[in-house]
């Protein structure tokens, strides 16, 4: 159930990037995005360590945007984060 977490923010990204107007955060978008929901297809989900570089790479995207397409991408990170919050460990 938890990578239904993962799964809402690749189809999150998917959104930003097509409204996206600038071709590279249009194509870091849609890397994320394709990434997040190979993830979430998966049996076993991703440990914290992957986690953490998506965040890091989300939050490197919502501070180069603005307006509704940062509110986007923060809209995924949070769905990240909730995810993050299902995984033991560290």
């Amino acid at each position: 159930m938890a990578l239904e977490n993962l799964q809402e923010a690749s189809e999150t990204l998917e959104q930003a990037a097509a409204d996206a107007e600038d071709d590279e955060i249009r194509e870091r978008i849609t890397t994320q995005a394709e990434q997040l929901g190979k993830l979430a297809d998966r049996e076993r989900g991703p440990d914290h360590g992957r986690l953490a570089r998506h965040m890091h790479a989300l939050q490197d995207l919502v501070d180069d945007t603005d307006g509704e397409l940062a509110a986007q991408i923060d809209d995924a990170l949070a769905n990240v984060r909730a995810y993050r919050e299902t995984v033991s460990g560290v």
